[in-house]
């Protein structure tokens, strides 16, 4: 990401030297990554008076798309009504990781907080790394109704550091934190067989979503993703004094996980199961519908696939060199950490399907999973176990949505579900089918076909065809419906065999496409719900009570807003996101979204757009608290991010 930031602000050079336009979560997957987009306009400065706030420029677009501006801080709308700013993060930085325990602790981190940031906390610490933190001195269940909110940044204490509207923003760790040298390498730091990664080890840090697990009272392991390429997650004994209610690290206790020898990508967002094993999801980093390029030798500029070679081969620079090339098919699926006050052992959940995964959230039936794909033009899937507290095996559903009739504006239009079958299937088979593609590297690559599984195959699979056809013949079907060079051909690994269902959980998302699901959402993020509360008002029996899965769209774009398909709002919103629910049935089942809460997009007096600082701005995930009022935290292109608390009840 890059920015300008107008005279009133430091500038980070970091910030300035960013590759690439990512933001926490970022999709990143129309075909191969591609190159930055045009950079944002610089913002307006605030006015002079002593509510105005600086404007900031709009960070480079995601998918070649300009970043949000900075508010111009003379104009904006009244904050709608149950909304409340419960905190802010430093400049350059989203808000990452908001997780609630069930005593009410609020843990929330800060990613890639601009270098400069040289304002330092009660602590003595400067907010210019990555870092992972809790709001101690307060039950967050606990917060009043009329709960008010902590003000848009002004000076550069409050702009620089976390504030918070309650309690006190408390520093468990930052990027490359040692604690007293018994994490040699640091805090986020990523490890392969060529040793600490770059740019995986990125300068200010990365960490993503927080799941605590309690081993005793006031104690637990907090488990933090680090999302990058590759990616990983940490975990640290953490315990509070139930006097003071101030929270320690214990230094001897704090490590990074092992994901094994190929490892992972991106770590972004995840959820704690019922069970109470957290949930890491794998989102970015990879080609996206364009899996036939991934061992394209052409492709230098893959960066991801280079930092996985270099994870998995020691002394290498790059695929090309590698001994040991990248299976694409071994990354992007929801990975559980069993055991984790013990061992904490990750395993990738493959039945649970291969895409960009935010997160995965599990009912309380233990079986129903509802998963959400950060893309353009994603796919909303759900998933129910065979067995309850087992996620190895069991059926995987995409979503097929019915836009409410003769409605396109986005705080009011709804949509039907209809549930369509994928297929059922579980790891073992599953992995079976990934190793198939271990041998494939540059050398097997053939201009115009494709090693991996195309939208050929899966037109085929979803027509019944008993068999994969050869890979020179072409798909006249794939050709008429509008698909282009590799992908109309089948993939030379699966030429002539008998049809099976791979497709339905290595290329998940043509799978849908080709089964007529809706592939339209574009960055659909976080989805969540409260455990207890959804278990209370699911099983209570009372009708007049209902419990709802919460789920947010960062970037109401593309697919959404392009007059086509299944979903078909208008701009309004466009680049501001929102927030939708889905009611809980008694089977834990959903058939119903609806929008919550909205972003407004509006023009500052230059007329370049932007969202109003009152107002959401691009909520990345979201969180449900035992009362029903919900967490939002913003990845969007404001000063200074905001983790919102909402109240729906208030629109009812």
């Amino acid at each position: 990401m890059s920015k300008k930031i107008s005279s009133r602000f430091k500038l980070s050079a970091i910030t300035l030297s960013m590759l690439l336009a990512l933001t926490a979560c970022d999709d990143g997957d129309d075909g191969a990554t591609g190159p930055a987009g045009p950079q944002g306009v610089a913002g307006v400065d605030g006015s002079d008076g002593s509510d105005g706030t600086d404007g900031t420029d709009g960070s480079d677009g995601t998918n070649g798309q300009d970043g949000a501006d900075g508010q111009s801080g003379d104009r904006g709308v009244m904050q709608p009504a149950g909304l409340v700013r419960l905190a802010t993060v430093p400049t350059g930085a989203e808000v990452t990781g908001a997780f609630v325990s069930p005593d009410g602790d609020l843990f929330f981190n800060f990613q890639h907080p601009d270098d400069v940031n040289d304002e330092v906390d009660v602590d003595g610490k400067a907010h210019n790394r990555g870092g992972v933190g809790v709001v101690q001195g307060v039950n967050i269940n606990k917060l009043p109704k009329n709960a008010i909110s902590t003000p848009i940044p002004v000076s550069d204490e409050e702009k620089e550091t976390v504030q918070v509207a309650y309690g006190e923003y408390k520093l468990l760790g930052q990027y490359g934190d040692t604690f007293e040298g018994n994490l040699t390498d640091g805090l986020g730091a990523i490890i392969g067989a060529s040793g600490k990664q770059e740019p995986g080890s990125v300068a200010e840090g990365w960490p993503d979503f927080n799941g605590y697990i309690p081993t005793g009272a006031n104690e637990g392991y907090l488990f933090t993703n680090w999302e990058y390429f590759p990616g990983g997650m940490s975990r640290m004994k953490i315990s509070k004094d139930s006097t003071s209610g101030v929270w320690s690290v214990d230094n001897t206790d704090v490590t990074m996980l092992d994901f094994g020898t190929y490892g992972t990508v991106a770590n972004c967002f995840g959820s704690v199961t019922p069970w109470n094993t957290p949930l890491t999801s794998e989102e970015w980093g990879n080609n996206g519908d364009a899996s036939w390029s991934w061992n394209d030798p052409a492709d230098t500029d893959n960066a991801s696939r280079d930092e996985l070679a270099k994870f998995i081969n020691a002394g290498v620079s790059n695929a090309t060199e590698a001994t040991l090339f990248p299976n694409t098919y071994r990354y992007h699926y929801i990975v559980e950490i069993t055991d984790p006050a013990g061992t904490a052992t990750p395993v990738k959940r493959y039945a649970l399907g291969r895409f960009e995964h935010e997160n995965a959230v599990v009912m309380p039936d233990q079986k129903t999973v509802y998963l959400s794909q950060d893309s353009t033009n994603g796919v909303f899937y759900k998933f129910v176990a065979d067995t309850a507290g087992d996620l190895s095996a069991g059926t995987l559903y995409a979503a097929k949505l019915t836009q409410d009739a003769g409605s396109t504006e986005p705080a009011v239009t709804g949509f039907d579900i209809a549930w369509i079958e994928l297929a059922s299937g579980d790891e073992a088979t599953i992995e079976s089918w990934i190793a198939e593609y271990d041998a494939i590297d540059t050398d097997s690559y053939v201009d115009g076909r494709s090693n991996y599984l195309t939208d050929a195959d899966a037109i085929a699979w979803a027509a019944g065809n008993a068999s994969y056809s050869a890979a020179d013949t072409q798909s006249s079907q794939a050709v008429t419906d509008g698909y282009e060079g590799a992908e109309t051909y089948p993939s030379t690994v699966t030429a002539g065999q008998a049809m099976d269902d791979r497709i339905a959980f290595l290329e998940s998302r043509k799978a849908a496409r080709a089964k007529g699901a809706t592939a339209e959402w574009r960055k659909f993020e976080g989805i969540n719900i409260n455990t207890t509360r959804a278990q209370n008002l699911v099983e209570d029996g009372d009708p007049a009570t209902t419990a709802y899965v919460y789920f947010a769209i960062a970037d109401m774009d593309k697919g959404m807003i392009d007059g086509t398909g299944d979903i078909q709002l208008n701009a309004r919103v466009k680049d501001c996101g929102g927030v939708y629910r889905m009611a809980l049935e008694n089977d834990y089942d959903v058939s119903r979204i609806e929008p919550v809460l909205m972003g407004a997009a509006e023009r500052n007096v230059e007329g370049i757009e932007e969202c109003d600082a009152n107002g959401l701005s691009q909520p990345d995930n979201v969180v449900v608290m035992e009362d029903g009022r919900i967490l939002i935290g913003e990845d969007g292109g404001q000063a200074n991010n905001t983790l919102w608390m909402y109240d729906p009840s208030v629109n009812d």
